[in-house]
């Protein structure tokens, strides 16, 4: 017996089970990327929109045409003080695609290694011991360079506006040791030059990443490409959980109620597309082109986003016929060269060039030198400094090279950038920023960009009235590092605003 219903009745059920609340993702980036897994299984329904025809955004990949073979647009590594970046790969299932390095090797000019691994000694003293071996600095410098770290412990607020460069020479640091020691680490972690870059981030990345933790200096590699890891394999879980993806989908402009709260977003095809919740997870600047400029008015300080500069990362790849470098190893820092990484995909990921031989990727961080030459010239140059490295990469023959710029790579750490960084939540009801640009304590880092999607989707959940923790702590500070080094500054977390949503079920 089928039991009939009447309209009245239709209405009333609808009335009693209302539509679950709507969220867009612009973005496809690891901060959108992590805004959506962080609201899954929550009762919401979430659509991710991604202009390109892939996830993942910088940390990507595209296809050699010769050999059909994934490459990596520039080697993305992360350290194991990342402790959103790990959460987010748990929570994808992503996690088991990484190689914990517990030592980072130093190679300098006469080919001699130097490791950078933990001793027997407590934070922060824990890596004391392999750095008074370090061969790349004499020990005089090795005295000076700890000096100069002592002094960070007491440099928050010393000079507003002053490069770390500057800084590094007013405590005392010698052309040498801001060559071979702070450069060759520093350059590479933010991306950029020590005369452009910011104290409190260069301080950040020294005493949270080295020596609050014996671990957290240590790299994780991925072991296998970007694209599969970010792209491929994140739309398999995010459409298993129930997010509608659509790739090829820019977003022309958010949408606006008359009461000034989000209603939507339009398409550049002219689609539009409704939502309760709407999260710009784009580059900082694409978000005020975004916004209707009476909202984008109500925003303190978006129009100041515009003064952040990017700075550019230049990745070279290389397949030689023959081992160049020493087949068993996998990475090497270089000291007091053009080129700042060597990692051996053959060894790494197992990507032994069709025929044998060696695939190596080669990192120049903050790359603005090269930004005038041509790839011809940029691999030329790369391939010299390869070789008075390993004369042997003279003898061998390079049978396929890329040379990938990224000019806006990352945000520029310049000295003040703090004061450009908005937060996730803005006054507008219903719309968050997320992005490595947004104000997240972090510097331009895969890191930055899940803590920042993490927070909007905590402001999301609180709006909603289901507040949930998701940013995780840092890693903890040893008991000696806590009284030497002073504890970290506690993030601020999103408080709730905005008008009143609908509820979630409990």
């Amino acid at each position: 017996m089928i039991e009939a219903h009447s309209p009245d009745a239709s209405r009333d059920e609808a009335v009693r089970c209302p539509l679950p609340p709507r969220v867009v993702v612009v973005g496809g980036g690891l901060a959108g990327l992590a805004t959506a897994s962080a609201l899954v299984r929550r009762g919401l329904h979430i659509t991710l929109l991604e202009s390109r025809p892939r996830l993942g955004g910088r940390a990507s990949s595209f296809v050699d045409p010769t050999s059909g073979e994934p490459i990596d647009n520039c080697q993305h590594v992360s350290m194991a003080c990342c402790t959103n970046l790990a959460d987010f790969c748990r929570r994808v299932g992503t996690d088991g695609l990484f190689r914990r390095v517990p030592a980072v090797d130093f190679l300098d000019e006469s080919g001699r290694i130097s490791r950078l691994r933990a001793g027997r000694l407590p934070a922060p003293l824990h890596l004391t011991e392999s750095f008074l071996a370090a061969r790349y600095l004499t020990f005089t410098e090795r005295l000076r360079v700890g000096w100069g770290m002592a002094c960070l412990r007491f440099s928050a607020g010393d000079r507003p506006g002053e490069s770390f460069e500057a800084w590094l020479r007013r405590h005392g640091q010698t052309d040498r040791t801001i060559d071979r020691f702070w450069g060759t680490v520093l350059v590479s972690a933010l991306n950029e030059r020590l005369d452009r870059m910011d104290v409190g981030h260069a301080r950040k990345v020294i005493l949270d990443g080295f020596l609050r933790n014996r671990t957290g200096y240590q790299m994780e590699i991925p072991t296998v490409p970007l694209g599969e890891l970010y792209g491929v394999r994140l739309q398999q879980w995010l459409e298993a959980e129930g997010v509608t993806i659509r790739l090829k989908s820019g977003v022309k402009a958010i949408e606006l109620e008359d009461e000034g709260a989000i209603s939507g977003v339009r398409l550049r095809s002219g689609e539009r597309i409704a939502a309760d919740f709407v999260v710009l997870t784009v580059p900082y600047d694409r978000v005020r082109s975004l916004i209707p400029d009476a909202a984008a008015a109500a925003i303190p300080g978006l129009d100041r986003v515009v003064e952040m500069e990017s700075s550019p990362i230049t990745g070279v790849h290389f397949w030689f016929d023959r081992p160049v470098c020493p087949p068993e190893m996998e990475h090497a820092v270089t000291v007091g060269r053009l080129i700042q990484w060597v990692f051996n995909h053959s060894a790494i990921q197992g990507r032994e060039p069709e025929g044998g031989g060696q695939y190596l990727q080669l990192v120049i961080s903050a790359s603005y030198d090269l930004l005038p030459l041509d790839k011809t010239s940029i691999r030329d140059r790369v391939l010299e400094d390869l070789s008075s490295i390993w004369p042997s990469a003279r003898e061998a023959t390079l049978r396929r090279w890329w040379v990938v710029t990224e000019h806006g790579a990352t945000f520029s750490v310049r000295p003040g950038i703090e004061a450009l960084r908005p937060p996730q939540r803005t006054p507008i009801d219903g719309l968050y920023l997320a992005g490595d640009w947004t104000d997240t304590g972090w510097p331009a880092t895969m890191e930055g960009a899940v803590r920042s999607g993490y927070r909007a989707a905590e402001g999301i959940l609180a709006d909603l009235g289901s507040p949930r923790r998701l940013v995780r702590p840092e890693l903890p500070t040893a008991p000696l590092a806590r009284l030497l080094l002073g504890s970290p500054k506690a993030p601020a977390r999103p408080s709730a605003g905005g008008r009143s949503r609908s509820p979630l079920p409990r």
